[in-house]
């Protein structure tokens, strides 16, 4: 393959509600969308998901455009490429910036897949033919908000809650939420907003029976996770502590968690989605797919993703219109009043691409060829 054209879209699309974490409230999210065409014509489409801000990753929206435009594409452009491996091993002189890798080799992951007319799960050796989706709930303006959309997601169907936490915001919200809905399938996410201080208050969570506890501590900081697993019966999940497959495989081997959280773009691609899924099936630990409020683009690789034999807990993966107002593909995925989303089976993305909505969208647009 030789990629011969790429074109950079940031897009912006109108969200339906903000979503507030414990880092802050996302009220508008750009995103950048990857397009490209090899030289037989062929076009494949990307998405770089990172935040507006640096307080997930260092990563940003505008960021995944400059390394793209400045240092990724002349790195690939017109050269011959004959996998993924080669594509990520062209990209080693970048460190870091995953969510810009990842638009670029999703994208080749897309034309891999329309080339030898295979579904992206059937080249990823996906085993699943359905996900199993649960549904994130951000932090609210007070607890009776948080039920009322507890209410509501369980009456959609979905297999398990999500609920974002941080200090104060925590042991009696999920009290709450256990009295009023009995033995629902629950985790919180604190995305690292608990120190080893606080020890006594994420004890205090074994008593709910929680399915797991995701990033408690620091994203740099494995050896505490470590210490505190010890000390804790609730799972811990860790989603911003792991970047690749070796980070995995040191916070196994110091039991610094029981699952991990799989975001293809916090990884840098689907390629190294895989190896982390491996790793974790090896060693008997359980992952799931996380989510960056994706595009529909975006989600169709995480749902290609998800379909892998060790992907056991349900996935962040709502329907696109649950955040946004529109979407960049036609007629996307859905759940099912079972809470189940159907992997497609059809070669590329399983959605088509509308390229006029991303035009409509489009607040910069870069074309290199």
């Amino acid at each position: 393959m030789k990629i011969k054209k790429i074109i950079l879209h940031k897009v912006e699309i109108p969200m339906v509600t903000s979503f507030t974490t414990a880092f802050g409230t996302i009220t508008k999210k750009p995103t950048v969308i990857v397009k490209i065409e090899d030289e037989q014509g062929v076009i494949g489409y990307g998405e770089s998901a990172a935040l507006p801000f640096p307080y997930y990753k260092p990563e940003t929206t505008d960021i995944c455009m400059l390394v793209l435009k400045d240092y990724i594409t002349p790195l690939v452009l017109n050269k011959d490429i004959k996998d993924v491996g080669e594509l990520m091993n062209l990209l080693k002189p970048v460190k870091g910036n995953s969510f810009s890798k990842t638009g670029l080799e999703t994208a080749v992951w897309m034309i891999t897949s329309l080339t030898e007319n295979k579904s992206l799960k059937e080249i990823l050796g996906g085993t699943q033919n359905k996900i199993a989706v649960g549904e994130s709930i951000g932090i609210k303006e007070t607890k009776e908000e948080t039920l009322e959309e507890v209410t509501l997601r369980l009456g959609q169907g979905f297999k398990r809650i999500k609920i974002k936490i941080k200090p104060g915001w925590d042991i009696d919200l999920v009290k709450a939420i256990r009295e009023k809905f009995g033995d629902i399938d629950l985790m919180v996410d604190a995305n690292s907003s608990y120190t080893l201080e606080d020890l006594e208050i994420l004890k205090k969570f074994d008593e709910y029976s929680l399915t797991m506890m995701e990033q408690p501590l620091a994203d740099d900081d494995i050896i505490d996770h470590s210490v505190l697993q010890k000390q804790i019966k609730t799972p811990i999940c860790l989603d911003e502590s792991i970047h690749n497959a070796d980070d995995a495989r040191r916070a196994i081997s110091i039991g610094a968690c029981k699952i991990i959280n799989i975001k293809p773009g916090r990884v840098g691609g689907l390629l190294e989605s895989k190896k982390i899924h491996d790793i974790c099936q090896k060693n008997n630990v359980g992952v799931w797919c996380g989510g960056m409020l994706e595009t529909g683009i975006g989600r169709a690789f995480n749902i290609a993703t998800a379909s892998l034999p060790n992907y056991l807990y349900p996935a962040d993966m709502s329907p696109v219109n649950f955040f946004y107002k529109d979407d960049l593909v036609k007629d996307s995925f859905s759940v099912d009043k079972e809470g189940y989303i159907q992997i497609p089976t059809k070669p590329g993305l399983g959605f088509e691409v509308d390229d006029r909505k991303i035009e409509m969208y489009s607040t910069e647009k870069v074309v290199v060829e």
